[in-house]
């Protein structure tokens, strides 16, 4: 008798196992592609910039140049249509929410009355998650150097950045 109580117990134990593995969500990193639009567009709303949508084809675009590994591990830039933000982070740590999140860190050395970067600072990765012209997004990532480090890439349809021109 004592042997069915044990194997009950375990038998119970599995199946709880099971279902807690099917109803609980995973505790990965955020990276379906609305968490990529509802980051963009968090910012986005922040200085009443109409908000961004997925778009297959420029995620598209995004996954294939990760695919293609050498460039983007190289942390070079596609250099292709759309705008592009890139971010690198270690395997345990790199996620939408932490690219996003350094992109639009970005915006206190962005001076919209000049349209500027403070001297010898980087904004232009916040404007174009900011810039108000571009419509849609699409994001991929890939991992490098022996799967220490993940490269996420966005892309921007129709691409912001323009010289002379205000992101919002």
């Amino acid at each position: 008798m004592a042997y069915s109580r044990l194997k009950l117990a375990c038998l119970a134990l599995a199946l709880v196992s099971i279902v807690v593995a099917v109803v609980m969500p995973p505790c990965a990193a955020q990276d379906s592609a609305q968490d990529y639009v509802d980051l963009h567009n968090a910012a986005r709303a922040d200085v009443g910039v109409d908000p961004v949508s997925w778009d297959d084809t420029v995620a598209a675009y995004a996954a294939n140049y990760a695919a293609e590994g050498q460039g983007i591990c190289a942390h070079q830039h596609s250099g292709g249509q759309y705008g592009e933000n890139l971010y690198w982070g270690s395997s345990a740590s790199a996620s939408a929410s932490a690219a996003v999140d350094y992109w639009v860190a970005e915006s206190e050395y962005y001076d919209h009355d000049t349209n500027s970067c403070r001297s010898g600072q980087e904004c232009r990765h916040y404007t174009q998650v900011v810039w108000s012209s571009t419509t849609s997004i699409g994001c991929a990532s890939v991992d490098c150097n022996n799967n220490s480090e993940v490269v996420i890439i966005c892309s921007y349809n129709p691409p912001g950045n323009i010289d002379g021109e205000s992101p919002y």
